[in-house]
Parts: C-alpha cells; sequence; structure tokens
C-alpha cells in the first residue's frame, strides 16, 4: 500500500512550486515556518483606507492658526447701577434751587426779617431788635459780636424764602452784638418735710445774655460778596 501511494505521487504532474504539500506529511520544523510565513505574508495591493472616521491625533505641522472671535462686550449698566457707582466713587451734586433766581428780588426790597434758631428754638429777627436769651453765655463778654448762621424763614414785605430745613448760611448774613448780662431777682426756696422742724432754704438767681441785631441782609452773590464788602472795609 504505502508503494502504490508513493508511485502515484511520482506519476502525477508536478505541482507548480506556489502549492505545497498537506501539513501532516510536512516535518514539525517545516510546519511553524509555513505559518509564520502565511501569518505575516501581506497583500501587495491593500485596500484604500478611509481615514474620514476617525479622529486625528495629530495636528498638521503647516496648518493656519485658528481665529477665534473676540468675547461679547459686557451688558450696558442700568441706572441704577450707574448711580451706585456714582455714590461710591464720587458724591453725586445737590440738587439745584430753581428759587435761587429771586434772590436779587428778596436782597432789593429791604428791610428783611428771619427767624433764627439759638438752640432749637426760634427767634423772629429784625434789624434793630433787643433779644433776651433765656441762658447764659459765658464766653461771650459784652461787645461781642456774634453770627447767627441758623435761620428756616428770610423775608421782605413781598417775598419769602423757606429753608428744608434750614437756609444756606452763604446766602444770608445776620449779626448780632452782646449788649449786656441781665439778673432776675433772687430766689429762695424753702424746703421742709412733715413732722420734722428742720427747714432749708435753697436761693437761686438766673442770668441772661442780651442781644442786639445788628445787621440782617440777603446775599444773592453768596459768600463772595460778603468777602469782598469785609475787604473794601478794612482798606478804609
Amino acid at each position: 500500500m504505502f508503494a502504490r501511494s508513493i508511485a502515484k505521487t511520482l506519476c502525477q504532474p508536478s505541482s507548480p512550486p506556489s502549492t505545497l504539500p498537506p501539513t501532516f506529511l510536512l516535518p514539525l520544523r517545516a510546519r511553524l515556518t509555513t505559518i509564520t510565513t502565511s501569518t505575516t505574508t501581506t497583500d501587495p495591493n491593500p485596500p484604500e483606507a478611509s481615514f474620514t472616521h476617525l479622529p486625528s491625533t495629530q495636528t498638521p505641522t503647516n496648518a493656519t492658526p485658528t481665529h477665534h472671535p473676540p468675547p461679547p462686550p459686557p451688558p450696558p449698566q442700568t441706572q441704577q447701577q450707574s448711580h451706585r457707582h456714582l455714590s461710591r466713587r464720587s458724591p453725586l451734586p445737590p440738587p439745584t434751587n430753581p428759587n435761587l433766581s429771586l434772590l436779587p428780588l428778596l436782597a432789593a426790597q429791604p428791610p428783611h426779617y428771619i427767624t433764627a434758631h439759638l438752640h432749637s428754638r426760634p427767634y423772629l429777627l429784625t434789624t434793630g431788635d433787643t433779644l433776651r436769651l433765656p441762658f447764659h453765655m459765658p464766653h461771650a463778654p459784652p461787645g461781642t459780636i456774634l453770627r447767627l448762621n441758623r435761620a428756616s424763614v428770610i423775608g421782605s414785605r413781598d417775598y419769602t424764602f423757606r429753608g428744608a430745613p434750614y437756609v444756606d448760611e452763604k446766602l444770608f448774613v445776620c449779626r448780632a452784638v452782646v449788649v449786656g448780662i441781665e439778673g432776675e431777682p433772687m430766689r429762695v426756696v424753702v424746703k421742709t418735710k412733715q413732722r420734722q422742724r428742720k427747714v432749708k432754704r435753697a436761693r437761686h438767681k438766673m442770668r441772661f445774655t442780651v442781644l442786639r441785631v445788628r445787621e440782617v441782609r440777603v446775599l444773592p452773590g453768596g459768600r463772595e460778596e460778603e468777602e469782598e464788602e469785609e475787604e473794601e472795609e478794612g482798606r478804609r
């Protein structure tokens, strides 16, 4: 049997060199070589691969830089936010009073009266009035000139200027001279208790400062007008 199979193989035409006999007829070394050769062989004409679906891991060297659009501008500030910004950085300008345009008319109509406030007490005064204060001013001897810089009302015969609550001291001048110091009669207060013979007498005498209003005038030009007049009087 074995001789016949050998004879048949010899009689058959030779196979092309590319074909190999079955692997079970080859030795172990040739079998390993065949497996290795079959796994390492590659197709000479491989199919073209498509890279459209694969993410690119490396950036090309000659790629142009991408320009990102500038960030959008911040939203405009509202009116309330702008007022807060001004209040933190700088104080708001004082509100303008439309009645200041009538001050020249008030100044051109003397005599003037004024409601001056001393220790939160109002006093209606005009030029030449005498005022006895209900207290004593120990640091103002007779002959001292005082300026009353707190007033709520300034007026004349046809015009009245009211403050909120007080008029700006740059818009008027009110000077008073300390005439003297008056004292009331001595007061004796008798103090005793029931069913006791002890009697206590307390003596008390109050003093008052007397003022005479020397000048009441309206300054439509503010404090600058007063300073100019004082300089002129000093030159004389």
